[in-house]
């Protein structure tokens, strides 16, 4: 289970010399050391231990690990103090994972999914809002698709299941596919169900999910 929301996350940062942002984030970092609301801090300037940065692959700093979370750059201390009380929680991973799929980070969101799969029902309510960027939307799929018989996605099945009844039809098509992908024995009994949906189309989707959680 994730952490609880209440435990103070740790944090890792990386600074270098002359950078102008980075006294900004240990200023604000150290602050919230002070108060408890972050367990212990690290800190490394790669100008003197760039060995560091090249085991992380990391380009350029401020450079911060708080909790699961990676942020890079300049972020106020308001900000920093939100991504700490959001660490830990299901709603802030999902928050996360939203504005790095929007950015475009994907490969880094499936790194961090595929070590922590227990992270995966973030992405529920990411399908779920009608109202979701689409660039999200599209790296919601992307990533249930490239971790799917890599990773455990057995613990999707219910809430996928209550998605394939969901009154949107695409919605219904695109729960029934990721249903499929689980390879879960629990998804079967949502997928027969969509064989008599009132859509051709959501139909043809169960047909084929179907056909692969049983082949697996």
């Amino acid at each position: 289970m994730p952490e609880s929301p209440t435990t103070p996350p740790d944090a890792e940062l990386l600074i270098a010399t002359g950078c102008a942002h980075c006294p900004v984030i240990l200023e604000s970092l150290a602050s919230l050391i002070k108060e408890g609301v972050i367990g212990r801090l690290t800190v490394t300037n790669i100008v003197t231990h760039p060995e560091r940065a090249q085991a992380l692959g990391v380009r350029s700093v401020p450079w911060l690990q708080l909790g699961p979370f990676t942020l890079q750059g300049l972020h106020s201390p308001a900000e920093l103090r939100e991504w700490v009380n959001r660490a830990g929680s299901m709603d802030g991973m999902q928050q996360y994972l939203h504005d790095q799929l929007k950015q475009g980070q994907l490969d880094a969101m499936e790194a961090l999914l595929a070590q922590q799969p227990r992270w995966l029902p973030a992405l529920i309510p990411l399908l779920e809002e009608e109202d979701t960027d689409m660039k999200v939307r599209i790296g919601v799929d992307a990533l249930l698709e490239s971790l799917a018989g890599r990773v455990d996605m057995s613990q999707l099945v219910t809430e996928l299941g209550r998605l394939s009844q969901h009154n949107r039809q695409s919605l219904r098509g695109d729960a029934t596919h990721y249903l499929g992908l689980t390879g879960s024995p629990d998804a079967i009994p949502f997928i027969r169900a969509r064989l008599q949906d009132d859509s051709e189309e959501v139909k043809t989707i169960a047909e084929e999910a179907l056909q692969q959680t049983q082949a697996g």
